[in-house]
């Protein structure tokens, strides 16, 4: 089967799935595993904002979205020479991935076979239940099975290890210029982590907020992990971060390798937080996971 993946935690779907063989297709910004563009095709560019402040990339968005300008493009000439069987694409994120209508319209001007799987999750329980469905149009159910049983084992321990502690009120800041409270399936993270969700948006769309309103919810850690980001890039804005709560402990996340894209690794993710918010629990998050701030 020749795969095409038009988002980056579909990527790491297909490879969790052990199909990087069969991956022909993918994003400028798909990363996982390092060696993915070996063989493969770039279907999808778009702005590189690397240097770019969180200010101004928001300033971009808002430009691009106001003017009815796509944030990304579809390479409909490299998609049509790949003759893929099955094409990953989401409706979530605008901002994050090119939406399906879009690879629809392009898929029947092109005259292509393919299916085309919207992977739309909100919850944590809708991203397993999202590589179930890739492991069915992929026709490798039995792989997904395995693959999500793992996952649920993991959340599981870690539900076991934090249980009857002490639940600290957890902010996740998902963007800083302006603030941002994370949404979708991240507050399911906090919660299996055992901490309290505030200022989160469970189950839904990220939504911006202010930073008195997030001191309002009284956080005891406050988790910066901004999308786009790895950890660096998320400690130098955390630093900021950490003037608008005092009292509270500010830790950075390598929010693209753990926390913000719907794939497998969320449950590193969830294991790093359990390890920082009950570090005598769990083994400590690794050195490129997680840095405390404050």
């Amino acid at each position: 089967m020749r795969l095409v993946s038009l988002l980056p935690s579909a990527t790491e779907i297909v490879y969790a799935l052990g199909l990087g063989d069969d991956l022909v297709g993918v994003t400028f910004e798909c990363e996982v595993p390092p060696s993915y563009r070996a063989g493969t095709t770039v279907v999808v560019g778009g702005r590189d904002t690397r240097g770019m402040s969180p200010g101004d990339i928001d300033a971009y968005v808002k430009a691009q979205v106001a003017a009815g300008a796509d944030l990304y493009t579809l390479h409909a000439g490299a998609l049509a020479g790949l003759d893929p069987d099955l094409i990953l694409t989401q409706d979530l994120c605008r901002v994050c991935a090119l939406p399906s209508g879009r690879v629809a319209d392009a898929v029947d001007h092109l005259g292509c076979r393919a299916e085309v799987l919207s992977l739309d999750p909100y919850t944590l329980d809708d991203v397993l239940e999202s590589i179930r469905a890739v492991g069915v149009a992929a026709r490798v159910p039995d792989r997904a099975e395995a693959l999500v049983d793992g996952l649920r084992a993991r959340l599981a321990a870690v539900r076991a290890a934090v249980a009857g502690r002490p639940r600290p009120r957890v902010a996740v800041v998902e963007w800083v210029d302006p603030p941002f409270g994370a949404g979708h399936w991240i507050p399911d993270l906090v919660d299996v982590a055992g901490g309290e969700p505030v200022g989160t948006h469970r189950g839904a769309r990220s939504g911006p907020t202010t930073w008195d309103a997030l001191r309002a919810a009284r956080p005891d850690v406050v988790l910066v992990a901004p999308c786009g980001f790895r950890l660096d890039g998320a400690a130098e804005q955390a630093v900021g971060v950490a003037g608008h709560f005092p009292g509270a402990q500010v830790w950075a996340l390598d929010a693209d390798g753990l926390i913000v894209r719907a794939g497998p690794r969320l449950v590193d993710g969830t294991e790093a937080i359990a390890a920082i918010l009950h570090p005598d629990a769990l083994p400590a998050a690794a050195p490129n996971a997680a840095r405390r701030i404050t």
